[in-house]
């Protein structure tokens, strides 16, 4: 079959997307020639995604502080010292959970042997309170949303006619996590010894790159941004990033060959003890490194809000940067402050597709905030070449970016916005331990071989865009037939249209994710959005076919 498709469904995680990320091709691309109506092709399976903290709080009974009723107030006199004791009776024992980026739930066990009517109040710790009545033993579910994700006490009371009977606390803190941006620093170099021993990694060996109390980043990250590159490999193979302590998941960040340098940003969970591994999974030695652009903690700093992408520079024709190829360490500033919907002020840090074409020398290419000097890198690229690679890197106090060209020949450089942070954002991240979604060379989703020219593959990643959550995934092509792009793009049909096969050909996409030549393995991370049914498509613009590969390493909720 010539239009093969792949449909899963995520409902383990009931929400929608909101930004899609796009990075400029090199070429104009070529419009489909297959027919305007797809015919599903594909299999439906839900994966068994996994939280990472999704803790649970609790706070037992034996903990309640118990306080005995006041006088009479018709009396004036104080109950006996064995009435007392009766009343004192009342606990109120506490479990809760996260059940979105914003939201708990908090179930209240209230033991009440004289099954006396009770008023139940609960201070959320950020200045509401909810109230019940309470009519002898029960269990009273409570919930709450908080403006802000953080670190809250929740304190609930029992009382009745003479005034507070008992009295129990619990800490908890929302699932979401806010990003504070870090000035790109490198964190790991086993060419120099940075983090790690001046050594290669052996082959099915680990790198491990302390994250907490490194570069001045405090305890509690749940998650890490990092830019890992892979340089002087001895064989072929792949890297994986995952919090220290997790199990190995079996997803790639970045898929290599022997003898390249390849470059790709990772979104990691952050293990308990504070590190992030990189496993090298094959037989050869493998230089690594990590730079540092910035990390997420449940403390209130920077939202995300995703942009539809657009082309903030392209040297090519003059966009925001002069017309030409960038010399050989030539340095250009990017405006991004009041640019292409992202706001005149507040924005801290920016995300972006970066595309390198027609370089006329190997080398590679900085990222970096402006009033810096660039000590990172987030491109390397060899004579040629067409390489993208997604950036996520702080804004400058003047509102712009610098670009730095490290090669000695010059090249054509392409941004193209997708999103931004700032304290205003409302995507808050939830990482998840990484899982493999789809892989076309054969696994429990997709059994049709590689994807055709100009085929695509969908898949739904939620239905419910109250969220409007962005897919954090990792895209690799291998195999690769022709030169062309990966495009991921929204998808405008319906899970209903796909599964009654009247859903229409979705538009072709105009801007690329990654880009290959023949033969070519390829990386590159994405955020992904969804259509109005939340369905995401992986566009092959190219006259080969392509095996691709999608992994799911967390998502934006502003719920």
């Amino acid at each position: 079959m010539r239009n093969r498709r792949l449909m899963l469904s995520a409902a383990v995680i009931a929400a929608g997307v909101g930004l899609i990320p796009g990075l400029a091709h090199a070429a104009d691309p070529v419009q489909p020639t297959k027919s305007s109506k797809p015919d599903a092709d594909g299999v439906d399976s839900t994966p068994d995604l996994t939280e990472v903290g999704q803790q649970k709080f609790s706070s037992p009974a034996e903990r309640t502080v118990q306080f005995a009723p006041k006088a009479d107030a018709k009396s004036k006199a104080a109950p006996q010292a064995q009435d007392v004791a009766a009343a004192a009776d009342p606990t109120v024992g506490l479990s809760g959970r996260g059940t979105s980026a914003r939201g708990v739930h908090i179930d209240a066990t209230v033991t009440n042997p004289d099954s006396t009517l009770l008023s139940l109040s609960v201070e959320w710790g950020d200045g509401s309170t909810d109230q019940f009545n309470v009519y002898g033993s029960e269990t009273v579910p409570l919930q709450h949303s908080y403006k802000d994700i953080g670190y809250y006490t929740a304190k609930v009371t029992l009382s009745d006619n003479l005034g507070a009977r008992a009295v129990n606390t619990m800490d908890l803190w929302t699932l979401g996590s806010d990003f504070t941006p870090h000035t790109p620093t490198r964190l790991l170099d086993t060419r120099d010894g940075t983090g790690a021993p001046r050594a290669k990694v052996a082959g099915f060996g680990t790198a491990k790159v302390k994250i907490e109390g490194n570069a001045k980043i405090p305890a509690g990250v749940t998650a890490v941004v990092l830019n890992v590159t892979v340089t002087n490999a001895t064989s072929s193979g792949h890297i994986t990033a995952y919090g220290s302590g997790d199990d190995r998941p079996t997803s790639s960040n970045v898929n290599y060959n022997a003898g390249q340098t390849v470059p790709n940003l990772v979104i990691v969970p952050v293990g308990e003890d504070g590190y992030v591994d990189l496993y090298n999974r094959s037989g050869g030695t493998v230089d690594l490194i990590a730079d540092v652009t910035g990390y997420f903690t449940h403390t209130t700093s920077s939202g995300y809000t995703p942009l539809a992408p657009s082309r903030l520079v392209d040297t090519r024709s003059g966009l925001g940067a002069q017309k030409g190829q960038v010399p050989g360490g030539g340095t250009f500033g990017v405006q991004i402050a009041g640019r292409n919907s992202v706001p005149a002020s507040g924005v801290t840090a920016v995300a972006l597709n970066v595309t390198i074409t027609e370089p006329k020398s190997d080398g590679h290419l900085s990222v970096f905030p402006s009033g810096q000097q660039a000590t990172t890198s987030n491109l390397n690229f060899s004579a040629g070449q067409t390489i993208a690679n997604a950036v996520i890197v702080p804004v400058g106090q003047d509102g712009k970016i610098s670009v730095r060209n490290g090669a000695w020949g010059t090249t054509d450089v392409i941004v193209d916005v997708v999103g931004f942070y700032s304290p205003a954002g409302e995507g808050a991240y939830r990482p998840v331990q990484p899982e493999r979604l789809l892989d076309t060379r054969g696994d429990d989703n997709w059994d049709s071989g590689p994807l055709d020219d100009f085929g695509y593959a969908y898949i739904p990643l939620g239905h419910d865009r109250s969220h409007e959550t962005s897919w954090v995934l990792n895209t690799t092509v291998t195999d690769t037939k022709a030169n062309g792009f990966l495009g991921v793009v929204p998808d405008p049909n319906t899970v209903y249209a796909y599964e009654n096969d009247f859903a229409s050909w979705p538009p072709a996409p105009t801007s690329s994710t990654l880009n290959w030549t023949p033969g070519k393995t390829v990386p590159n991370l994405v955020q992904a959005t969804g259509g109005p049914d939340g369905i995401v498509d992986f566009f092959n613009q190219s006259y080969g076919t392509t095996h691709l590969i999608v992994d799911i390493f967390g998502y934006y909720d502003k719920s």
